[in-house]
């Protein structure tokens, strides 16, 4: 059984509009989600675009999302949010390089079967740390973006 992660801002596979860039507001796609299965105790969300020149680029790390939330906006109150590659805490939208071509965003959520216990403005390794192991399914969407 896997989450099924969509957002209404883009298809699987299709192109990011722009204002979720950081060419553009900056702020997160709306996300949505079915298929959390029983016994999850948390969501978490992880936001990579594997396409970056120096290796995959982190731009989002989430978690302490609320089991029962069904998109982001329901879960905003209990998620914890990580530093992303620029070093900031939060959503850290697409900027590839120019004339790079289009570069791919996948967003993860993974349902956990005990807490992460992941803290606010932790890195990635720590992300990856707090999840091991934990993981019951995940579901993935993937976006794509180029300047």
């Amino acid at each position: 059984m896997t989450i099924e992660l969509s957002s209404p801002a883009f298809q699987d596979g299709a192109a990011i509009p722009a204002q979720y860039s950081r060419d553009g507001a900056d702020v997160p796609p709306p996300l949505r989600w079915t298929g959390v299965p029983a016994g999850t105790a948390e969501l978490a969300l992880e936001v990579m675009d594997p396409d970056a020149p120096r290796g995959p680029f982190v731009h989002w790390l989430v978690a302490g999302i609320d089991p029962a939330a069904t998109d982001l906006d329901a879960a905003s109150a209990s998620r914890v949010e990580g530093r992303n590659g620029w070093g900031e805490v939060g959503y850290g939208g697409p900027q590839p390089p120019p004339r790079d071509p289009p570069h791919r965003y996948v967003f993860t959520l993974y349902a956990l079967a005990e807490p992460s216990g992941f803290v606010k403005g932790a890195d990635h390794m720590e992300f990856v740390d707090s999840i091991r192991g934990k993981e019951l399914t995940e579901g993935r969407l993937t976006g794509r973006y180029a300047r």
